[in-house]
């Protein structure tokens, strides 16, 4: 016998102690196909977890995804699958070095008094030091992930991945750098892309301002809600259909405050109903704007530096920023007499999600990878491929909503701005020749420039966008090198890719999982199969499902942010209630495109069920050490076994709990395959509290009696019930990992047998193959059940004190009476039940109960309350004649009897019967009330 478990469950006693044993005996550890440790893997179910970042710590979020991936995970490897679960962080550039510039700040310094190797060198300090914070979490919380995959996105390995994906798409002319309007963080100083602006609104101004014609005879007026920006006007614009402005085309304006002489054009941009019709076209600081003056071969004057200050030397605005120049600007014209008008308008502002500042549009020089151009070495455009890969259906969205959000997204995406103003991050691959003004862009630093021979080269200072080294991750946290003969014999590729299942939030679902597709096709469909065949787009995918999981709001269902104060941190919460009673509270509300309300409640009630499990296995322990005092063996079947063969002699209850075991496995099996967390985790919980922990537990105390040397009903029920217990304890580990570890090695120690398995994760999970079904035991439990709840119910309403022991009468069928009279020891136990009569009429009055089965009465003497009976009797009827009224609407609808399947009918018809009889009853009930 192993030490007696506590008294009460701990969490904090056993969660620690096992979340280390399984990092260190490395029991989540898959070896690399076909090496000395392991064979060709069996059917791989193979995830990605999404990457925190490095600078992250654990919210429910997070929380949630890892709990559906660990239970998925879970599952499929202990239903024979390889499953693989690679986790990581990222890099996070921006956020990255925004944390070592907070803490630089903190010591009197900031960035630029470092040199750009001295500056990454502090990153990597910081990473090292703090870097692991949200993996170490993961650690505790027992995320039953490959530790021996751990990757950094800024790894040797995978830098090297990314340097050679740079290298062959700029090869096959898919990248290219240019000038272009980009999203301009002023507080960061670097390009953000369109995914990471937000919109909102804000109260404004819509200015009108007077642009004088340079002869003198007449002005036009334009409106703007950036004055500021008229500093850098190249044109003003008018509709060719606007009669108001047709005869201005072509002459010249006077650019006010600057003097500089611009044309007025035509085009269809300016819309006549908006402001005067007449707009400023300023192309570097507008991206309509830009499109004008590409369409016009208009100059790009760029009046703003990187922190969004005026930059023109000479100018009375130099040196000033954006919104005190516009102050300055709106005052002078004022002063001239130009500022014809200040309307109150509604902007919508494009803000950093990042930093919060309000965004620039800017003329910058930016690296971009084209997403609808074909590549020079043939085959569609990346977009194409991507598009085609989920429209083909080797890529499909739970809910399948985000199927048409992805194709919204994807059939308007414009090309990808890559690069970003950073040191922190994978440097982008190439260097300018200051001779010959060339770029060279090659996998190792050029010693000469490869078009003029020059040795006076610079490097790129841009790094790439986060986002760009993520999107690889599929394949080159399997060991991708570009090279096509390593990658054809590469067995993690070969076994491991595509992935399966991609759990994400739809918060990245652009930023993230629309990149690795189109990352992943675009490359791998260069890859032959091993065998040498052409790979196809079904093959070429990154994943097979993507599950979108949905937000975890607070209890009253609003979401978590800071400024409300809802936030709730997921430590805090298993520090008092255990991580499985958390995972559990998460996955009972875990259905497709319905959100979580996160109430504690909740979580206290799941951590009360752990203490119920762990009370059962103490009455389990308790038994098995009396058993072993009084000479009985105990054996489990093992868990790799099936099909469970019971004697003959069987007792009804463990017949009956076989079965419901094989119904659960089959409806877990069900719900998880559907991604139904909420319908798997309330099954495993119905059956373990509800079946076997309140029923079947209290029926086997009938059938331990220890006194009796080798009685072989007590050695047949002590073996069913350490067998039931063992699999239902399979049963729920994906979902309570640390209370089944625990609880599993308890159960083979008190029975003295080895497991085969090093951990309750290793072993089989419970199918419905595994158990004997036996759908009459089924039905006469049920029965029995029916029975001692309504007895139970019928002692309450005529307060038959607690242990007190009371006669009934019964009126059934012949097979009902027989089953009663049969397992009167069951109900003696379990409703209190003294004798059993069998009445040969319908039973009726205070003291009975009719139901479509049976009637039962207590005998037992009591004033009856007449009033009170006779109104409780016609609730009743009012109930069933309610019902009745339902059904027969339905069964008198032809449409809906030509429609609705033969069982629904069938069912509705059999259900409208028993719903007469009990009426029928009832109002035999009511006649026979006293008048009084």
């Amino acid at each position: 016998m192993n030490q007696e478990l506590p008294k009460a469950y701990d969490p904090s006693l056993i969660e620690e102690k096992w979340s280390k044993f399984w990092v260190q005996e490395r029991i989540f550890s898959v070896p690399t196909p076909g090496d000395a440790a392991g064979a060709q893997p069996a059917q791989p179910f193979v995830q990605l977890l999404p990457p925190p970042n490095v600078t992250g710590r654990l919210h429910m979020g997070h929380m949630l995804n890892q709990t559906e991936m660990d239970i998925l995970t879970r599952w499929h490897r202990m239903t024979g699958d390889t499953a693989v679960w690679v986790p990581g962080a990222d890099h996070a550039g921006i956020a990255t070095q925004m944390m070592v510039e907070r803490q630089l700040a903190t010591e009197g310094k900031c960035r630029t008094d470092f040199s750009r190797e001295a500056f990454t060198d502090r990153v990597w300090a910081w990473k090292h030091q703090y870097g692991s914070a949200i993996t170490d979490q993961m650690r505790r919380l027992g995320a039953s992930v490959d530790w021996s995959r751990e990757y950094f996105t800024m790894d040797d390995r995978l830098s090297h991945a990314v340097k050679e994906a740079f290298v062959r798409l700029w090869e096959q002319g898919l990248i290219y750098r240019g000038a272009y309007i980009v999203n301009w963080d002023p507080v960061l100083g670097t390009a953000v892309s369109d995914l990471e602006v937000e919109s909102e609104e804000r109260a404004g101004h819509l200015y009108h301002i007077r642009y004088p014609l340079s002869d003198g005879s007449a002005s036009i007026v334009i409106a703007t809600t950036r004055p500021e920006t008229m500093l850098g006007d190249a044109a003003v614009a008018v509709n060719p259909a606007d009669q108001r402005y047709r005869h201005l085309v072509g002459k010249t304006l006077t650019l006010p405050l600057v003097g500089r002489e611009i044309p007025i054009l035509a085009d269809d941009w300016a819309q006549p109903e908006f402001g005067t019709g007449a707009v400023k076209v300023t192309p570097a600081h507008d991206p309509n704007d830009f499109a004008i003056g590409q369409r016009h071969q208009l100059p790009s004057p760029s009046i703003m530096d990187k922190q969004a200050r005026i930059e023109l030397e000479g100018s009375p605005y130099h040196g000033l920023d954006r919104f005190e120049a516009r102050r300055r600007i709106l005052a002078d014209l004022e002063a001239a007499g130009l500022l014809v008008a200040v309307k109150d308008h509604t902007l919508t502002l494009p803000i950093s999600q990042r930093t919060g500042a309000i965004i620039e549009p800017r003329l910058s020089m930016q690296w971009f990878l084209a997403v609808h151009k074909s590549p020079t070495t043939g085959g569609d455009s990346i977009a194409a491929n991507a598009i085609a890969a989920v429209r083909q259906g080797h890529i499909q969205f739970t809910p399948e909503m985000y199927s048409k959000t992805y194709f919204e997204w994807m059939n308007n995406i414009h090309d990808w701005c890559i690069s970003r103003q950073l040191w922190w991050g994978h440097r982008i691959p190439a260097w300018h020749c200051a001779a010959c003004s060339q770029i060279n862009v090659a996998r190792h630093p050029p010693a000469t420039c490869l078009h003029c021979g020059s040795a006076e080269l610079v490097q790129e200072t841009d790094v790439l966008d986060t986002w760009f080294s993520s999107g690889l991750l599929p394949f080159t946290v399997f060991n991708w090198t570009g090279n096509p003969a390593l990658d054809r014999s590469n067995p993690e590729l070969a076994a491991f890719y595509p992935t399966q299942l991609l759990v994400t939030g739809f918060d990245i679902l652009f930023f993230w999982v629309a990149r690795m597709i189109m990352l992943g096709c675009h490359f791998m469909l260069e890859l032959p199969n091993p065998d040498g065949s052409r790979r196809g787009l079904k093959d070429a995918v990154p994943f097979r499902q993507v599950y979108i999981h949905a937000l975890v709001r607070d209890a009253d269902r609003q979401k978590m942010s800071k400024t409300k104060g809802n936030v709730i941190d997921p430590i805090e919460i298993i520090t008092r209630y255990g991580t499985d009673a958390v995972r559990f509270t998460l996955a009972s509300q875990a259905s497709p495109g319905t959100d979580i309300a996160f109430n504690e409640g909740r979580t206290e009630g799941y951590r009360a069920f752990a203490n119920k499990i762990w009370n059962a296995a103490r009455f389990l322990q308790m038994n098995l050490d009396r058993a072993h005092h009084a000479g009985y063996q105990v054996s489990l079947s093992g868990h790799d076994s099936v099909s469970l063969e019971l004697p003959r002699n069987t007792p009804l209850e463990t017949r009956w709990i076989f079965s419901r075991l094989s119904a659960v496995a089959a409806e877990v099996a069900r719900s998880l395959s559907a991604y139904r967390f909420d319908e798997a985790s309330s099954a495993v919980y119905q059956f373990f509290w509800g079946e076997f922990c309140d029923w079947y537990l209290e029926l086997v105390k009938l059938r331990l009696n220890f006194e009796l040397p080798h009685n072989p009903l007590t050695a047949l029920t002590l073996n069913a019930l350490v067998s039931v217990f063992e699999a239902a304890l399979r049963l729920l580990s994906p979902f309570m990992p640390f209370l089944t570890e625990e609880l599993w090695h308890a159960l083979y120690a008190s029975v003295g047998t080895p497991s085969t398995a090093r951990s309750i994760a290793l072993t089989r999970y419970p199918q419905a193959q595994d158990f004997a079904v036996d759908q009459a035991a089924a039905l006469q439990m049920s029965t029995l059940q029916d029975l001692i709840v309504t007895v139970r119910a019928l002692r309450k309403e005529l307060d038959i004190p607690e242990k007190q022991s009371v006669p009934i009468r019964l009126h059934a069928g012949a097979s009902v009476a027989a089953l009663a009279q049969a397992n009167a020891e069951m109900l003696s136990r379990l409703a209190r039940v003294s004798h059993i009569d069998l009445a040969s009429q319908a039973l009726s009055g205070s003291n009975a109960r009719a139901t479509p089965t049976f009637d039962v009465a207590i005998v037992y003497e009591r004033q009856i309350d007449v009033p009170v009976e006779r109104e409780r009797l016609n609730r009743e009827l009012a109930r069933l004649n309610k019902g009745l009224e339902s059904a027969e609407k339905q069964l008198n609808n032809q449409g809906f009897i030509a429609r609705a399947p033969a069982h629904i009918v069938e069912g509705l018809r059999k259900q409208h019967a028993e719903t007469l009889a009990l009426k029928q009853k009832t109002e035999s009930a009511l006649a026979a009330l006293p008048l009084a």
